[in-house]
Parts: C-alpha cells; sequence; structure tokens
C-alpha cells in the first residue's frame, strides 16, 4: 500500500463517519455541519485520485452552495435548532432503518464490486475535456438546478416573512376584542 492509498482510505473513512453522524445526529445545524465534513472529505478523495477539477467542483458547489443554502434556509424560516423529540421515531423504527440502509449497502457492493473487475483500462481525461462537456452538454442541467435553488432560497423568504397562523388568530384577537380585562388593556 502506498501512501496515497493510505490518505485515500483516511479521507474515505472520514466520509463515511461524518456522514452517519449527519444522519444520525438530532440537531439539524449539526448535521449541516457534519454534511460540510462528508463533501469536504469526499473532496479530498477526488484529490488524492488527481482529479483536481472535480474536487474543486465539489468544494465550490456542494460545501459552499448547498450547505450555505441550507443553513440560509434554516436561518430564514426559524426552524427549531435543537433536538424535537415529538418527531423523533422509536427504536424500532432506528434498528429497521439501520437494517434497510446495511441492506441497500450490501446490494451495492454486491453490484459494484464485481463490475470493478471487469472495467476497461482507465483513462485520462483533461480539464479542457471535461470542461468543453460540462458547459456544452449539460449545461442545461446545471441551469435548471441553479434555478430550482433560486427559487428554494426565495420560497424560504417568503415562508420566513408569513405569519404563523397562531400569531394570526393572536393579533386578530387584540383588534377585536381592545377591552379585555384578562390581557388588562382599557
Amino acid at each position: 500500500m502506498t501512501s496515497l492509498d493510505l490518505l485515500f482510505a483516511a479521507f474515505g473513512l472520514v466520509a463515511v463517519l461524518a456522514g452517519l453522524l449527519a444522519v444520525t445526529t438530532t440537531r439539524v445545524v449539526h448535521a449541516a455541519m457534519w454534511l460540510v465534513v462528508a463533501l469536504g472529505s469526499l473532496a479530498g478523495c477526488f484529490l488524492v485520485l488527481g482529479a483536481e477539477f472535480i474536487a474543486l467542483v465539489q468544494v465550490l458547489i456542494y460545501v459552499g452552495a448547498i450547505v450555505v443554502l441550507v443553513l440560509f434556509a434554516l436561518m430564514l424560516t426559524r426552524s427549531p435548532v435543537g433536538p424535537q423529540r415529538e418527531v423523533s421515531v422509536g427504536p424500532r423504527r432506528r434498528v429497521l432503518a439501520a437494517g434497510v440502509g446495511a441492506a441497500a449497502a450490501g446490494l451495492l457492493l454486491a453490484v459494484l464490486v464485481p463490475v470493478a473487475t471487469v472495467l476497461p483500462e482507465r483513462t485520462v481525461t483533461s480539464t479542457e475535456t471535461m470542461a468543453r462537456d460540462l458547459f456544452g452538454i449539460w449545461v442545461w442541467p446545471f441551469e435548471l438546478l441553479s434555478l430550482l435553488l433560486l427559487t428554494a432560497l426565495v420560497a424560504a423568504f417568503a415562508v420566513s416573512r408569513m405569519d404563523s397562523p397562531a400569531e394570526g388568530a393572536r393579533a386578530a384577537d387584540v383588534a377585536a376584542a381592545p377591552g379585555d380585562p384578562e390581557r388588562g388593556l382599557p
């Protein structure tokens, strides 16, 4: 094993552990931060493999844009930061989810490991060829994705500015009964 193999394994292990922590934590902001670590480790894996362009795209788009968008939406929608016990599931569902996840991972490994042994010889693709394909063939999916993210950001902003039904009902009660003795108003 070379030092690059060990570095790749270390980045992969950090990515897997951070991914597990991202889906098992009870705090939404902590999940977003673990997602940053997992995506950054994946970019490290790309760097070790010699795909510097893909690593840069990983950091810029996923770590820099997607996670920031998630955190911005969390702040705008005033979602609770702490754990929510009312949406927590019981231990039976957690074990079932872990079993389904392990079965899906096993199925992927059973399919991908035999395929990896019959792959053709690796060809080196230049960054120029990759950029031509990315901005020529795949430009419309990226543009549609950016439009979707912009729509999500505007929707999060609109939702954050709306009054909740409880706040609207309280405001209507105060306006309808200005002389309410329980509130101490004249």
